[in-house]
């Protein structure tokens, strides 16, 4: 049966991660969460209303110039990504939900960086879930190009964690 902490400490990594449901259940205990669904709006959406919504007589000088920085910023981001994409060929995912670290230890240097080489069966980094530290191996060989992930971050399963290009 799980404590009183442990099921508070599952009601927080479920909230801050992308799940809407969870469901446990053991020795004939069942523990079961939902979350409400519509809670966020997409950044994108913003931007069009900010587009869209009419301005202030005063502010409508200031507002197309806000407008061009905006349209200009998207083409130079969709550059960048397909720059990325181009630079790699094959991401590690995480197998599980869990709590992503970059080292073993909060003292200690990361697995690897952007510009390691890995193999195969290098481990990249470790994802926490239920109080049990799992080493996530690359299985692949080649360089890290990007980290994904952010150390202490809360990761979904098959989020990508790195991206790496193949030798």
């Amino acid at each position: 049966m799980l404590k009183v902490q442990e099921i508070r400490e599952l009601i927080k990594l479920i909230d801050q991660s992308n799940i809407d449901e969870f469901c446990y259940e053991s020795n004939g205990t069942k523990v079961s969460m939902k979350k409400e669904q519509g809670q966020a709006v997409s950044e994108p959406v913003k931007v069009q209303e900010t587009v869209q919504a009419p301005a202030p007589s005063q502010d409508q000088k200031s507002e197309p110039v806000k407008q061009e920085v905006q349209e200009q910023a998207e083409p130079e981001e969709a550059g960048k990504k397909e720059q990325q994409e181009a630079n790699y060929d094959a991401e590690v995912t995480s197998p599980m939900v869990g709590t992503f670290y970059k080292s073993p230890s909060p003292d200690q240097e990361a697995y690897v960086q952007v510009g390691d080489q890995v193999k195969e069966d290098s481990v990249v980094c470790i994802v926490e879930a239920m109080k049990l530290f799992n080493e996530i191996e690359a299985e692949v060989s080649g360089e890290i190009v990007e980290i994904l992930a952010e150390d202490g971050e809360l990761v979904e399963y098959g989020q990508p964690l790195f991206r790496v290009k193949s030798k």
